[in-house]
């Protein structure tokens, strides 16, 4: 089965980012100039500000002028309430309605129930005013500004629209990967033939916990499939998982199902599935069926995938049956790959019959008298009419006059289908049987290899008790020689000196090669010191551990080309290879316990220190002591979490920063890392 290439090119994730266009400028002079959807920042343009100030210093000269009055009794009698309120953008005094005389000035409104005024007195009218125009100005210069910053983005336009086609293509890509995981989905294998293979396949919008899988093919040894079987038993389910497993498959989509599920590329999918009569349209059951039923035969072609549902149900038996057969051999002959529901019997005589035709069924237990859901190729299935009935109660006279209304031929395909069912129960009960005792089989494997496992870490053991042992026998044969050699050189004779002295080195030689000789044929991989081979990298007086003596010296000398040097054994001074040395005990614990140390310094400290919501003493001694840790843990680069605020305790930790003796460098974050709500510090 060859694979289908398409011919697309793929679109990777990180040439779409590549293409994305930030406009940091334009941002920023965006953020610089708007404060929240209804108003702009002062400092947005110096005319802004300035205007902004004069309004400010306007109000507080009215306001001054109004509070005289509250302050004035002579006045206070003549208000409703001491109180500086607007009406009409305007400040404005509650005078009570009886006392309009005594308050000269402009009446801008009056209380629902009349008893007060607002009235604006003259001494302020001029300023009001003032504030009027200064407001107007304020409008002129925020659609200023508001236009320049409209033409800054018309400049770059077409950079942000091309953005904006790349962050949805990427938000699609990103929801799909969502919605794959949601679904436990997988990607299902493209084939260049119009077919599909099903494995395990799950319908996407039932309850994970609930659905039950379903395994189906079509369009390689058969292109049409009819399944059969009880009412509620999963007819449609599988139908409209088949349907929407293509769609999803050509949409770009995982599909909820095992791996090694395989879909070719249909250009169609016609579905007839539901019933869709209508009083209004005057439609009945088989007229909506059939009006649905022409059109897909109208427009479907050879690669196209045709799904029906109780194809031809709705009239009489006899004539339902008889069209479902015409319409299945013409979308047979036309080689369209299509599926189909049925109750007929006629139908699962006629996949029977019909090359290129392939029964399937849902499984039923008439036991539970509940659907199991289960697909099963192959196989037609038992509407269990009669086995249904009889469980709910209906006498058995009823049911065994029904039979008799069945025809001979009815009666003995029934039978037929009856003993394929009963054969395939028993082949399912064998099979489990065999897979129970291939699974006891296996468990016994495994017990038995345990088993044979300790036996072999037995026969281990007791290989290095029995080494052990000739090791101790080795040394007390060498204590022994070593007191040999002791006792030789206290012989010391006037005459014959020379003789003498070769004669002793003669025998510590035999000694040791004695010894040698005897200590390899016991000796453990390493030795009980069980150090590293040593490097060439020796220094002289450096203590090493001999395996093939099984002592402790000190280097004398360095190791020639051949890789032989001598070592100070007691008071022997011995040739020895370096292949032969081992690193001590002591070396090799100190080591450990180091790199030990070290690994849980290391992964005991985050790079990130968050200071927000502390004062700046709590924060400096935070700090101090977490770059203390982060040195002596081997970081490089850490980041300080301070927040924006005020800027109080960003100043506190640079000044800190600036002076402390683990610090290299440091900045404030980048776009994207938090920008001066963070500090970035680099460690020496």
């Amino acid at each position: 089965m060859s694979e289908h290439k398409p011919k697309v090119e793929p679109v990777l994730i990180p040439a779409m980012i590549e293409g994305l266009q930030t406009q940091r400028i334009l941002l920023d002079n965006i953020r610089r100039c708007v404060e929240t959807e209804d108003t702009l920042y002062d400092n947005a343009s110096p005319e802004l500000a300035n205007i902004r100030r004069r309004i400010s210093r306007a109000n507080d000269r009215v306001r001054e002028r109004l509070n005289s009055y509250l302050h004035s009794p002579q006045m206070l009698k003549y208000l409703q309430e001491p109180i500086i309120t607007m009406r009409n953008g305007r400040y404005v005094l509650p005078v009570k309605q009886e006392n309009r005389p005594q308050v000269p000035g402009i009446v801008h409104d009056q209380s629902s129930s009349g008893a007060t005024l607002f009235i604006e007195p003259m001494s302020v009218v001029e300023a009001n005013n003032e504030i009027k125009q200064l407001v107007l100005r304020e409008e002129e210069e925020i659609e200023r500004i508001l236009a320049g910053l409209t033409s800054q983005v018309e400049a770059v336009r077409e950079e942000i629209l091309s953005s904006q086609e790349i962050l949805i293509e990427l938000d699609l890509i990103f929801a799909k990967g969502a919605f794959s995981l949601s679904i436990r989905g997988v990607r299902a294998h493209q084939v260049n033939s119009l077919s599909l293979r099903i494995r395990n396949g799950r319908h996407p919008l039932i309850d994970p916990n609930e659905v039950v899988p379903i395994s189906l093919e079509l369009g390689q040894n058969f292109t049409t499939l009819i399944i059969t079987g009880p009412n509620t038993g999963g007819k449609t389910v599988t139908l409209k998982t088949a349907g929407l497993f293509v769609l999803m498959a050509q949409s770009g989509l995982h599909v909820p199902a095992d791996y090694g599920t395989e879909l070719g590329t249909f250009q169609n999918v016609f579905a007839d599935i539901g019933d869709e009569q209508s009083i209004e349209q005057s439609l009945s059951t088989f007229s909506a069926h059939m009006t649905n039923i022409v059109r897909i035969l109208d427009q479907a072609g050879e690669k196209d995938l045709v799904l029906f549902d109780e194809l031809g149900a709705g009239t009489d038996p006899t004539e339902g049956a008889a069209l479902a057969m015409s319409i299945l051999d013409y979308l047979h002959s036309k080689r369209i790959c299509s599926m189909a529901t049925t109750h007929y019997s006629e139908l699962k005589i006629y996949a029977i019959t019909h090359e290129g035709v392939e029964n399937a069924s849902v499984e039923f237990d008439v036991e539970t008298l509940r659907p199991t859901y289960r697909l099963l190729i192959g196989t037609p299935g038992k509407s269990n009419a009669f086995e249904i009935s009889k469980r709910l109660g209906l006498p058995d006279f009823l049911i065994d006059d029904a039979g008799k209304y069945l025809s001979q031929e009815s009666v003995r395909f029934e039978d037929v289908m009856g003993d394929i069912e009963r054969s395939r129960i028993a082949s399912e009960k064998e099979l489990q049987q065999t897979q129970a005792l291939l699974a006891e089989a296996k468990a016994i494997k495994i017990k038995h290899e345990s088993e044979l496992e300790e036996l072999n870490e037995q026969r281990a053991k007791f290989i290095s008790n029995a080494k052990e042992e000739a090791r101790k026998v080795v040394r007390d044969a060498r204590l022994e020689v070593d007191e040999i050699i002791k006792e030789l050189n206290l012989l010391k004779l006037e005459s014959a000196e020379k003789e003498r002295n070769q004669g002793i080195e003669a025998s510590r030689k035999r000694l040791r090669d004695s010894l040698g000789k005897l200590d390899g044929g016991v000796r453990l991989k390493g030795g009980p010191h069980g150090g590293r081979k040593l490097s060439k990298d020796l220094q002289l007086g450096q203590s090493v551990y001999v395996a093939t003596l099984d002592q402790k010296g000190q280097v004398l000398s360095i190791p020639d080309q051949d890789g032989n040097l001598m070592v100070q054994i007691g008071i022997m001074k011995v040739n020895v290879k370096l292949s032969d040395l081992r690193q001590t005990d002591e070396a090799a614990k100190s080591e450990q316990r180091s790199g030990r140390k070290i690994k849980l310094r290391v992964t005991s400290v985050s790079t990130e220190l968050d200071l927000r919501g502390q004062n700046s003493e709590e924060a400096i001694v935070e700090t101090d002591r977490y770059l203390d840790n982060a040195f002596l843990a081997g970081l490089q680069v850490v980041t300080i979490i301070h927040g924006k605020g005020t800027g109080v305790l960003r100043t506190a930790i640079h000044q800190l920063l600036r002076s402390h003796p683990h610090v290299c460098s440091f900045r404030l974050g980048k776009y994207g890392e938090g920008e001066s709500g963070v500090t970035v510090v680099e460690l020496k």
